[in-house]
């Protein structure tokens, strides 16, 4: 028997989950509760906005291995997996650098033609100590790969594996799952049907997969001392002398990855023993191999390329670019990157370059041997050149944030978006101790829109610990996202005094709305009123007519949730009309939405529904997740009015997702309370009670006041 969502929630909590296992396992539960009820209407279709093309053919995998060498056998054993019955899944087990992504890849690509509806590819990293892949990642890169737009991936990993399952059902693919950390890793991404087949590499023998999910061991070893000195032939050519090939293939214990490097060192003409080389005994151990290997390679570069790879060791993300490595060594790198791909100690990926996480871990333990003045002159410059092009970034998604100096905004939305996705870590990580400020200020709207609350957390408390005021408006505003009430009031309130002691008007209005959203979910509407109308009348002030359409906005927000609806009207069609005319398409989709909320209250069906898909297309264009999940939650109750509530379940799900996903507990109290209401009109009244209590529960947790009212009403008419 399942225990009450309230009570299970309080348990979850106890126990030390984190707030997305938090809203993971809710969502389980609620389905697990849900599947146990009849259903009286057919399962929800999926929208039409997510709707993507008939069967693309992803064509993912890296370029074949050069000179692959040996393995006979382990090809042959991935042969028999192919040609056996049942779940094809296959585990490619070894140590580091022996070769498993060389075997995996031209493995796939000898068989590409048996599969003749694509092959998907992803390095999971499992074993960076940065960034390794969370399996949702690497769902959504698979999903846009086979034709799902954007707006068709749903945001919870348990979705995103259904809908992938879904679309590689009866197709016969081949997916490569690359460098996996563990078997939670890799379940997510494996296919419910055994028409493909799934090829897995990882350090560990992962014995749960084996067990579990019929997986195949396939253990891989070193390359005996003959296929050694054949890859060392293949890779040096005709000319290479005997003593070489005879004492790299001694050196490198039967690694490829430490073949590869030794071989891209010495001429291909020598004759001789490199003296650097012949002074390091591996005994074996691959380990001390690969630390040979390298640091010889390292003593064969020229001076400027060997400095880009210490100093790489100190950028803490994973994929860099020539502008990165430029701006750690304070001059043009293109040269030094270029020797250093050629020496195989970097490698091209998304449209940069990046490194074996051995060799990534070598490079940071030589940066750590940088002196510290050095060091410290390098993490300024990488800072300075991250927020240099963050900023253009934002510009480029926010063009209606910019303030001060125009900056030279990227190449597009997308361009900007991938960037900030791809840094997003880094400039966290900088954060905590370089241009903490400066980072806060410019990256707190994409932060926002994002949904990646923790980062913005762990961003503008820095930023704060500096005493900016600005800081606090934005740590005030992700504490308010989270239900986090009487912080966000905290952080507000020393916003506006700082910003008041500095005479900061703008800063001031701005910490001001703020501060009125609480009031308002808290349930003093007054206040909540008050403020905000003080706000408006600030950035009229000001001449600010951005600010002023915000606060436009949120009096016709207010308005509404207190049933004024024809002031509510006129404050968010003003709203709509001067955000279309200043070009920003993202609010204008927030007043469209709301406009839509109070058609769909006042019995307008039509109009309503017209307002909140536009609304939606708004929100997905700008990548707000928050913006798609209020809209998709405001959708579902306007389904659920017109009596459509097979699509009002649809929505509210997604939009329930959504919420869970970011940690947005307003919209998850309004969500579940919404599902509870669309539950009992179709005969589900206990399925209806446990949304009730979830959101009773939330709501009393964080003060919002409006919710609980209106989960202790739901739960009423549900037991009645």
């Amino acid at each position: 028997m399942l225990p009450p969502t309230d009570r299970f929630d309080v348990l979850v909590r106890l126990l030390g989950a984190s707030p997305a296992e938090q809203g993971a396992l809710a969502t389980a539960r609620d389905r697990v509760e849900e599947g146990r009820r009849p259903v009286p209407s057919p399962a929800p279709a999926a929208p039409a906005d997510s709707a993507g093309p008939a069967h693309p053919v992803p064509r993912q995998l890296p370029a074949d291995v050069p000179a692959f060498t040996g393995r006979a056998a382990r090809l042959a054993d991935l042969d028999a997996v192919l040609a056996g019955a049942g779940a094809r899944v296959v585990l490619i087990a070894g140590t580091a650098g022996v070769g498993k992504t060389a075997l995996a890849v031209h493995w796939a690509h000898r068989v590409a033609d048996r599969f003749p509806d694509g092959q998907l590819y992803v390095d999971l990293r499992g074993y960076d100590p940065r960034q390794p892949v969370d399996p949702g990642d690497a769902l959504a890169g698979f999903l846009r790969g086979l034709g799902v737009p954007a707006s068709g991936i749903p945001a919870a990993t348990d979705e995103r594996a259904a809908r992938y399952r879904t679309e590689v059902a009866g197709r016969r693919l081949l997916v490569v799952l690359d460098n996996a950390a563990d078997a939670g890793q890799v379940r997510p991404l494996l296919p419910g049907t055994s028409t493909g087949a799934v090829v897995v590499t990882s350090r560990d023998t992962l014995g749960g997969l084996v067990a579990r999910d019929g997986a195949h061991p396939v253990r891989l070893g070193r390359l005996d001392r003959a296929d050694s000195r054949v890859l060392l032939r293949r890779l040096l050519g005709p000319g290479a002398g005997p003593g070489t090939v005879d004492l790299l293939a001694d050196r490198c214990a039967g690694l490829p990855l430490a073949l590869r490097i030794a071989a891209a060192g010495p001429s291909p003409h020598c004759s001789g023993v490199p003296a650097d080389l012949a002074a390091f005994d591996a005994d074996g151990d691959p380990h001390t191999a690969l630390r040979s290997v390298f640091s010889w390679s390292l003593r064969r570069l020229d001076p400027p390329a060997a400095r880009a790879f210490q100093l790489l060791g100190l950028y803490p993300g994973r994929v860099f670019d020539d502008a990165t490595a430029t701006a750690l060594a304070g001059g043009p790198a293109g040269a030094p990157l270029d020797e250093l791909a050629r020496a195989h100690l970097v490698e091209p990926a998304d449209g940069g370059y990046t490194m074996h996480d051995l060799l990534r871990a070598y490079s940071a333990e030589l940066a750590a041997l940088l002196p510290p003045g050095e060091a410290g002159a390098a993490l300024d410059r990488l800072a300075a050149h991250l927020l240099d092009t963050a900023t253009a970034a934002t510009a480029t998604l926010f063009p209606h944030d910019r303030a001060g100096a125009e900056p030279t905004a990227m190449d597009g939305p997308e361009a900007a978006a991938r960037w900030l996705d791809r840094h997003r870590a880094a400039l966290v990580t900088l954060a905590g101790s370089r241009a903490a400020v400066a980072l806060s200020r410019v990256l707190w709207r994409y932060l926002e829109v994002g949904g990646h609350y923790r980062e913005a957390l762990a961003l503008h408390a820095a930023a704060a610990a500096h005493g900016d005021a600005g800081a606090h408006t934005d740590l005030g505003a992700v504490h308010w996202l989270l239900g986090d009430h009487d912080l966000a009031k905290v952080h507000f309130g020393r916003s506006l005094d700082g910003h008041r002691a500095a005479g900061d008007a703008a800063g001031e209005a701005r910490a001001t709305a703020r501060l009125a959203l609480v009031h308002e979910r808290l349930g003093d509407h007054d206040e909540a009123l008050a403020r905000l109308r003080d706000a408006l009348a600030a950035y009229r002030a000001l001449g600010d007519r951005h600010g002023e359409g915000a606060q436009l906005l949120n009096l016709g927000f207010t308005l509404y949730r207190i049933g004024r609806h024809p002031e509510a009207l006129d404050h968010l069609h003003r709203a709509a009309a001067l955000f279309a005319d200043l070009g920003d398409r993202r609010l204008e989709g927030y007043a469209l939405g709301n406009l839509g909320a109070v058609f769909s209250a006042t019995g307008r069906h039509d109009a309503a529904l017209a307002h909140l898909h536009l609304a939606l297309e708004r929100c997905v264009e700008a990548r707000d997740r928050g913006g798609e999940g209020t809209a998709r939650g405001t959708l579902g109750v306007a389904y659920h009015r017109h009596g459509d509530h097979t699509k009002a379940l649809g929505h509210l799900r997604r939009a329930l997702t959504v919420a869970r996903a970011t940690g947005e507990c307003g919209l998850e109290v309004e969500t579940l309370n919404a599902l509870g209401d669309v539950l009992l009109a179709t005969d589900r009244p206990d399925a209806a009670v446990h949304r009730f209590a979830a959101a009773r529960a939330l709501a009393e947790r964080t003060g919002d006041r409006h919710g609980l009212a209106r989960a202790v009403d739901g739960l009423s008419r549900a037991r009645r």
